[in-house]
């Protein structure tokens, strides 16, 4: 069984960090891609809008998760996903959930980070007050198409 290692990095809100990125078994992993809100992993080249499940084919027909009537005509401004959606809750477990946007911008705001490299790897390694800190290997960008 798959142990999972969280980092208290002395946020304010008390949130601690898993150490390591949803199918990584080490911090310098890149992980599994998931599109937001879906918990079955893809190729780099399957994330697109026609295989996005919160949608009908196209980023202005969002189903779920939307917060404009510029990604469709029903926005229910959910920001955080719902268990049934959220891949770190499916695979670790009920104590477990994806960041949600406010969660990034606190980590950015209580902590250093660094562009540096862990093993030969790039990333950010982001240090808290408390001197413990979590590394994000950089996998890539995707825009567009």
């Amino acid at each position: 069984m798959i142990q999972f290692e969280y980092v208290d990095i002395g946020l304010p809100s008390g949130l601690k960090w898993e150490k390591c990125n949803v199918g990584a078994e080490k911090e310098t992993d890149y992980g599994d891609y998931f599109m937001w809100g879906s918990t079955i992993p893809n190729t780099a080249d399957e994330c697109n809008w026609e295989s996005y499940t919160h949608c009908n084919g196209s980023y202005d027909t969002l189903t779920k998760y939307n917060t404009s009537t510029l990604y469709g005509e029903n926005p229910d401004n959910i920001t955080t996903l719902e268990s049934v959606d959220d891949v770190a809750t499916e695979i670790m477990g009920s104590d477990w959930r994806m960041p949600t946007m406010d969660d990034f911008i606190e980590l950015l705001d209580n902590t250093t980070n660094e562009w540096t490299q862990v093993n030969g790897v790039n990333g950010y390694k982001f240090t808290g007050s408390n001197g413990n800190s979590i590394f994000i290997p950089a996998s890539g960008r995707r825009s567009g198409s």
